[in-house]
């Protein structure tokens, strides 16, 4: 503890002489203070109450540490929805082995790096969010291709070599559209968005290895026993009976246009809220009231003005000036004199006497427009005032803070979105030999961002999720929006690349262009609603936990994943590449020519000679007995 300032020192005592502040100011930030330095506070908290008083505590040292538990409940759902999908316990096994074991090497990974750089709180927690929601998807598609595989006649080794060719492909150029939507938060220039972005890339890439790697390897254990018994004892020769994909693509083809214009628009009308969006950071006026942290900031609030809860520095560079002081005190009296400060107080200046922090109270809170302006109108005003003397202003606080953030990721977006869509969008352009389908993918990713985005509005600001126990924080992190977009346009092209690889794969095997779209959809759409299924379940269960930041981020994918899977993928695509037709498989002849070939489409293994086995029965495989 560095110091601690007496209420009767600094005049911090209501005027009915009920209420008072102490301040206390610790040598360390908050993360790093010991847990016997919070215990002290708490005890001393205690003890005043033992006199009598009624003591409550805010601050950032009161901010509690970010832990995993409860959100880890939506592993549960994804375990239930895979033995649905898969109809195996064996087979429901390996997707959620292998993206466990995907995501502890990679938050161990991360773990190990804290010993080199410091990382934010939240950083693992994303990495683990984002690791286990992929890895097991992708351990998904190879295993639905390998089950197919062997169920229509082919050898285990066959089977898995084929899957890891078409699925495994798959696997690798989604996880590679992921790794450069979240790998571009780089080029942002901001260390906490940086970091954040960097570890859920690296946990991806771990995701993608292990599904190529180990997986295929419990596949070659599991043989034919990862079918559904009823078809590995011959009482049926389909995995998978026709349901409601078939009978949802037959409508979408029917009606194309009718469909693409509906999905449009009603995605359009619940985008309508974005209007309303307001960014901010949480502070303890979102928590709970029973808390000590909302106690106290009421309290304040209520005691001394709004503006004690979220005070501006302004700090005095004199070095260059012959009377800092003299200087120092321009500067306040120029602050007092401005409309919206209640108080400037005195300068205090560093040992070396040439750099002065004033702490300016401002008459609205921390999250009001007031306070934005003031900050806009000292910058203007004071500053000018500063450099007469010689001297340099700088403001700071938590709403000077937002504003400047806010700034940076504008510009920042100019910057990002061409650089991850355009590196996308050529990777799509190659896999699928098309213009259509990356500008297709695009402008539905655009739309669930839209839908995603006016969703948070109305549960965090309008408070529409209140009563089953979601709290409205007034406000959309800040750092949410460019985040939000990384992971959102990563795992939108992850669908895209699952269902429609299976079209194309169908098309460029002598489909027509409407057949193609069925007869993929047929295949994939089971796979993919189930996949993200397991991803929404994986983010809600985030919702579980006690940080506003983690909460916001778990409910933001989640309704990413639901609007961008079940809505743009499943109604959206099927629709533009019917009334495309063949021209949605086309390149320009000189494009054409110019990019290189990926064989997705497995032509090589299509013609493979070895001939398959007719029919799956005990005899034929010792691994079934």
């Amino acid at each position: 503890m560095l110091e601690v300032v007496s209420p009767f020192d600094s005049g911090l005592v209501s005027e009915d002489r009920t209420t008072a502040l102490a301040e206390v100011t610790y040598s360390a930030p908050y993360p790093d203070l010991e847990p016997q330095t919070k215990d002290a506070l708490h005890a001393a908290a205690e003890a005043g109450e033992r006199a009598g008083l009624r003591v409550e505590l805010g601050g950032d040292a009161l901010e509690p540490e970010l832990a995993v538990g409860g959100e880890l409940a939506g592993l549960a759902v994804a375990a239930l929805v895979l033995v649905l999908t898969l109809g195996s316990l064996l087979a429901a096994g390996m997707p959620l082995a292998t993206g466990i074991t995907g995501v502890l090497i990679g938050v161990c990974g991360i773990t190990a790096a804290t010993g080199i750089v410091d990382l934010g709180a939240t950083t693992p927690i994303l990495a683990l969010m984002l690791g286990l929601a992929v890895g097991i998807d992708y351990a998904l598609f190879i295993v639905s291709r390998y089950r197919h595989e062997l169920a229509d006649g082919r050898a285990p080794d066959q089977a898995a070599g084929v899957a890891v060719a078409t699925a495994g492909s798959a696997v690798v150029f989604a996880g590679l559209t992921v790794v450069i939507a979240l790998a571009g938060l780089s080029v942002v220039g901001i260390r906490l968005l940086t970091e954040m972005g960097l570890a859920a890339a690296a946990t991806v890439i771990v995701a993608v290895l292990i599904a190529l790697t180990l997986l295929p390897a419990l596949l070659g254990f599991a043989g034919h026993r990862i079918l559904p018994r009823r078809l590995r004892r011959g009482r049926t020769t389909e995995l998978e009976r026709p349901g409601l994909g078939r009978r949802w693509a037959g409508v979408v083809t029917r009606r194309p246009g009718a469909v693409l214009a509906l999905t449009v628009v009603a995605l359009g009308v619940l985008t309508a809220p974005v209007a309303a969006l307001r960014l901010g950071f949480p502070d303890h006026g979102i928590y709970p009231e029973q808390t000590t942290q909302r106690q106290a900031y009421d309290a304040i609030a209520e005691n001394f003005g709004p503006g004690h809860n979220g005070p501006l520095m302004v700090v005095v560079d004199a070095a260059n000036t012959p009377d800092p002081q003299a200087a120092a005190k321009g500067v306040r009296r120029a602050l007092s004199a401005t409309d919206g400060v209640v108080t400037a107080t005195p300068a205090q200046f560093n040992p070396a006497r040439d750099t002065a922090v004033l702490t300016v109270i401002p008459d609205g809170g921390p999250d009001s427009t007031r306070t934005e302006n003031l900050v806009e109108t000292i910058r203007n005003d004071v500053r000018p005032v500063a450099e007469q003397a010689g001297a340099t202003m700088a403001v700071t606080g938590g709403t000077a803070v937002l504003i400047d953030f806010n700034d940076t990721m504008g510009k920042a977006l100019l910057l990002y979105l061409p650089v991850v869509i355009g590196l996308s969008f050529l990777l799509l352009v190659v896999v699928f030999r098309s213009l259509v389908i990356p500008l297709k993918a695009t402008l539905g990713f655009l739309l669930s961002l839209g839908v995603t985005f006016g969703t948070l509005v109305a549960i965090f600001q309008w408070g529409w999720l209140e009563p089953l126990g979601i709290q409205p924080t007034g406000a959309v992190v800040s750092t949410l929006p460019i985040l939000l977009i990384g992971i959102v346009f990563g795992l939108a092209m992850d669908y895209e690349v699952f269902l429609v690889s299976r079209m194309r794969e169908e098309y460029v095997h002598g489909s027509t262009a409407t057949q193609a779209v069925r007869h993929g959809f047929e295949h994939g759409a089971r796979v993919v609603a189930a996949a993200a299924i397991i991803m929404i379940s994986v983010f809600g269960g985030f919702v579980l936990g006690d940080s506003s930041d983690i909460i916001q981020i778990g409910v933001a994918l989640a309704v990413a994943v639901a609007v961008d899977a079940f809505v743009v993928r499943m109604a959206i695509v099927p629709a533009v590449l019917t009334l495309a037709g063949d021209r949605a498989w086309r390149l320009p002849a000189a494009l054409d020519r110019t990019l290189p070939h990926l064989d997705l489409e497995n032509h090589q293994l299509a013609d493979d000679p070895t001939p398959k086995t007719p029919a799956i029965t005990p005899d034929r495989d010792p691994t079934l007995l």
